[in-house]
Parts: C-alpha cells; structure tokens; sequence
C-alpha cells in the first residue's frame, strides 16, 4: 500500500531552517555581547591599573619635587656658608698684608728710590716717591712684578721730573713717581711661590 504525505512539509521544513537561524543569530548575537563585554571589561582593567599607576608616579613626583626644593635650599645655604667661610679666611689672611706689604716693599726696592706716601684700598696699593732716575723706576717696576709672590700688576701712573735739593748749595734732579700695583693673598702667595720653586727646580 502507497503512503502520500499530504502535509505541506516543504514549509514545515522551511519553518524548521528558519528558527534554526533565528536561534543561531540570537546566539551570535549573544556570543558578541560577550565577547564585546569581555573586551571592554579588560581594557577598564587596564585603564583603571595606568590609572593607579598614573597617580602613584604623580605622588612620588610631588614628593621628588619637594625633596628637589628642600636640595636646592641646602645648596644654596651651602653656598652661603662657604662664601662666609671664604670671607673669614680672607679676613684673616689680609690681617697679615700690611706685615707682608712692608717686609716686601723693603726688599724689592732698588736703591736711590724713596717713598713718601703709601695708602692701600682692598687689595689696591697706591705709592708715591722720588727716584734717583727713570732707570731706577724701571728696576722698581721689575722686581715689583716678577721678584716676589706678594705683588702683581704694577702699573706707573705718572713720572715726573723734578729738583731735589740734597743740602742748602746742592740740588740734583730726580724723577717723582706715582704708581699703584695689586696685593695678593695669602692662599694665592703661597701657590705662586710653590708654582715659582717648581719652576726653578726643573
């Protein structure tokens, strides 16, 4: 015996593919979602973790710039102490010049020169005196600037030729100069001398 179907089974079947996709899409779709949510889960994570780190590095900076500030004040009160320092050094190495200006001033000068008048400022000499000739000015001016560590930068402001009377009936001419020449202290002194015994010793 024949059996014929007279259902209409080619739209059951058409029924059947068509949930089949639905369903498929629905999953899809909601395999997406979480997917997408999974994603965007991670990349919060990770925002929120720079973001963590982010402020840690700002507050350690704000303690570094505070520290920053807090060096720069010890170096510049280091500065200061050390200017202090070198001020009280030079304050007692220049108590001694007048000692060292005299004792050097005696032994430098050549004979026939005579002073009449000498007036420091600072480290700055100021002399006046007579000379027997210019020649005698010129020596001076020699040993001024290469026989002692004490001195340097001589420098003649003025020479001028005039009559010295010696005794009532004798007059010579003589040479009036004014020159002015720099101190040095004593640290410096000390080094120029040791540079100076070097020299010689090679």
């Amino acid at each position: 015996m024949i059996l014929i179907n007279l259902l209409p089974h080619r739209e059951a079947a058409r029924k059947r593919r068509k949930e089949a996709f639905q369903a498929t899409m629905v999953l899809s779709a909601l395999a997406g979602l979480l997917i997408a949510g999974a994603v965007y889960w991670w990349f919060q994570m990770m925002i929120e973790a720079q973001q963590s780190k982010n402020s840690l590095l700002r507050s350690e900076i704000t303690v570094l710039e505070s520290q920053i500030k807090e060096i720069s004040g010890l170096e510049a009160e280091i500065a200061a102490l050390r200017a202090r320092q070198q001020a009280v050094e030079d304050l007692q190495s220049d108590r001694n010049l007048p000692v060292h200006l005299l004792n050097e001033l005696v032994q430098q000068l050549p004979d026939g020169v005579y002073i009449s008048s000498i007036k420091q400022d600072g480290l700055t000499v100021n002399m006046q005196g007579v000379a027997q000739s210019n020649e005698r000015v010129s020596e001076m001016l020699r040993n001024l600037s290469e026989g002692t560590p004490w001195f340097s930068k001589p420098e003649l402001v003025e020479i001028v030729a005039k009559v010295v009377s010696v005794s009532a009936k004798d007059q010579r001419r003589a040479a009036a100069f004014n020159l002015r020449f720099q101190l040095t202290r004593a640290s410096e002194a000390e080094k120029n001398a040791a540079a100076a015994q070097t020299g010689k010793a090679q």
